[in-house]
């Protein structure tokens, strides 16, 4: 499977990634059904730091399971192919139709905690999201549009802008810090 490449051959930039990529990798090797949610202890998932042309802006979604201004992004939900996945789930979630991706290539690794919460009236527990990240480029004079089930709002933030919005401490430093560092270095 071309991800499981794809993982194989991505540089962590730092210890988290590193050691997450390891823990990625075990679990696709023992989990056939890693790429469905119906593995109830972790499966795999897309997200996608959304940039403008000039890359000093990155746009967010309030999750309304999260309570917090994040990323985007989703479940493959059988999908292999997870920039498919980080390109669906931006689009349903931000409104942006025009939205592309700066490269194949992957930008970040993750694995996230999810804590058990309710979604459509059914307890989902806690598991984990085995998460690749995909740098997208979109037009900021594109209008958005609030994906209803999902989250409560949609916005474009500066990079620094989007830390400040976020209430959710571990991704602040963990993810979105590294996240604007990418784009501010290599990406710009």
């Amino acid at each position: 499977m071309k991800i499981k490449e794809d993982i194989k051959k991505y540089v962590p930039c730092n210890e988290q990634e590193a050691r997450d990529k390891a823990v990625i990798l075990s679990f696709l090797e023992k989990n056939p059904d890693a790429f469905l949610r119906s593995n109830p202890v972790a499966h795999m998932t897309a997200s996608a730091w959304v940039v403008n042309p000039e890359r000093t802006k990155v746009v967010m979604v309030y999750h309304r399971i999260y309570d917090s201004w994040s990323w985007t992004g989703g479940h493959a939900d059988g999908e292999e192919d997870l920039l498919a996945v980080a390109l669906r789930e931006c689009r349903e979630e931000t409104g942006l139709q025009k939205v592309r991706a700066v490269s194949d290539e992957i930008l970040s690794l993750e694995v996230l905690t999810v804590e058990g919460h309710e979604k459509r009236g059914e307890y989902v527990p806690s598991h984990l999201h085995l998460n690749v990240t995909y740098l997208l480029e979109a037009d900021e004079r594109e209008t958005l549009r609030i994906c209803e089930e999902e989250n409560a709002g949609v916005a474009w933030f500066t990079l620094d802008g989007a830390l400040e919005a976020s209430s959710e401490p571990w991704f602040v430093e963990r993810i979105y810090k590294k996240l604007n560092e990418k784009v501010k270095t290599c990406c710009g």
